[in-house]
């Protein structure tokens, strides 16, 4: 039975994160470094069927060395959760049963927006160049979090 990482997901160094931000329309991906101090933004999904999601994950965790995974949760500003929750969740228990990489649940409030405003406060994006990198920027912003929770976390 599945059951997300309620602890740090620690990795030996070499091996390295994928950070998911599940949208309706796209996944967007970020990669840790070995060291896991850095989160890149490293590319952006359309989404199909769960299978053919997964089967193209499956390819990016092999090429890339990825040990786990860590997925954006859509809570509610609330700290409730919605059907956003109930379907990352599932994606993660059906995604679970293909491939056995642990997969950390990490609350993604406020990351698109974050991203968002940085992308036309400090980079002056276009809307056009804005909507081609959000889902792979707020990606990067869930992982970066996690890994900067993780180096504070005791051993």
């Amino acid at each position: 039975m599945f059951k997300p990482a309620e602890g740090p997901v620690r990795l030996q160094t070499g091996q390295r994160y994928l950070g998911l931000d599940l949208g309706t329309k796209t996944i967007g991906l970020a990669l840790s470094d070995a060291g896991h101090r850095i989160a890149s933004p490293y590319q952006t999904l359309a989404r199909k069927k769960f299978g053919q999601d997964a089967a193209e994950l499956q390819k990016i965790i092999a090429r890339e060395g990825v040990s786990a995974l860590v997925l954006g949760l859509p809570v509610n500003m609330d700290g409730t959760e919605g059907p956003r929750c109930q379907a990352t969740r599932a994606f993660a228990r059906n995604f679970a049963q293909l491939l056995p990489l642990p997969i950390a649940l990490w609350d993604e409030r406020m990351s698109t927006m974050a991203v968002q405003r940085m992308m036309v406060d400090e980079a002056d994006l276009s809307r056009a160049r804005r909507a081609e990198l959000v889902d792979k920027l707020a990606a990067s912003y869930i992982l970066q979090a996690y890994l900067d929770w993780i180096d504070r976390q005791p051993v």
